[in-house]
């Protein structure tokens, strides 16, 4: 049974660094594997992604230049590290997973995203 679990959230204050990482198991491979996030009261956003195809990686403009997803295929892992994280940063976080080659649209609306996990929490005082 696919499985995602993420791991690595905590409080940290304004500035500082995280990094999270995301647990696959169940399957050897997926094609596609990305980060969103969910603030309170505010609906689900996406952070980024990255396509075993190339190694393709794509941003959210409002983590662009301080957040960085990378994947270990061999560990079957995806790290998200997160620099210079502000207040508005904090949300509860998404490892998220499909099997196969997904359009982008698919990747940033989530719709395409097939496995989902129960996330971690990351919060950023000020």
């Amino acid at each position: 049974q696919e499985q995602l679990v993420e791991s690595g959230g905590g409080l940290v204050q304004a500035g500082g660094s995280l990094r999270l990482s995301c647990a696959a198991s169940g399957r050897t491979f997926y094609s596609v594997m990305g980060w969103f996030r969910q603030a309170p009261g505010k609906e689900r956003e996406f952070v980024g992604y990255t396509n075993s195809i190339g190694g393709e990686t794509s941003y959210a403009d409002s983590i662009k230049g301080r957040f960085t997803i990378s994947r270990d295929n061999a560990k079957n892992m995806v790290y998200l590290q997160m620099n210079r994280l502000k207040p508005e940063d904090t949300a509860v976080y998404y490892c998220a997973a499909a099997r196969f080659s997904l359009k982008m649209a698919q990747v940033v609306t989530g719709d395409g995203m097939e496995y989902w996990g129960k996330g971690t929490l990351v919060t950023v005082s000020s």
